[in-house]
């Protein structure tokens, strides 16, 4: 047995957290239940939207990182990409968080 949460449970905990937090949650695509990938969008007021993910570290460890962020002139790229990425994966979990410095209710997530 892993250590690791299953994905429906670490969602459900973000969206409380961020609830909790005075925010907005949505789960834009529902993966995997135990073993499904997580992408998060961080926005702020329904802009300046961030993708983070999990990084595997040399120490074996995954970190939260920012791996993308929208272009405001180019709004498409980014949904475009998140669509891209669900069609290679049907196990993937797209969650969006709206709320006010979201990082801090990732962890150690690093801004973009």
């Amino acid at each position: 047995m892993t250590g690791r949460l299953p994905a429906h449970l670490e969602v459900s905990g973000l969206i409380r957290r961020v609830s909790a937090a005075g925010g907005f949650a949505a789960v834009l695509r529902k993966g995997e239940p135990d073993a499904g990938t997580i992408l998060i969008v961080l926005l702020e007021n329904g802009r300046n939207a961030r993708l983070f993910e999990r990084i595997p570290q040399a120490d074996g460890t995954r970190k939260w990182a920012c791996t993308r962020q929208e272009d405001a002139e180019n709004k498409q790229d980014f949904a475009d990409y998140l669509n891209r990425r669900g069609d290679r994966d049907p196990d993937l979990w797209v969650v969006e968080l709206d709320v006010a410095q979201g990082e801090r209710l990732i962890g150690n997530g690093d801004d973009c």
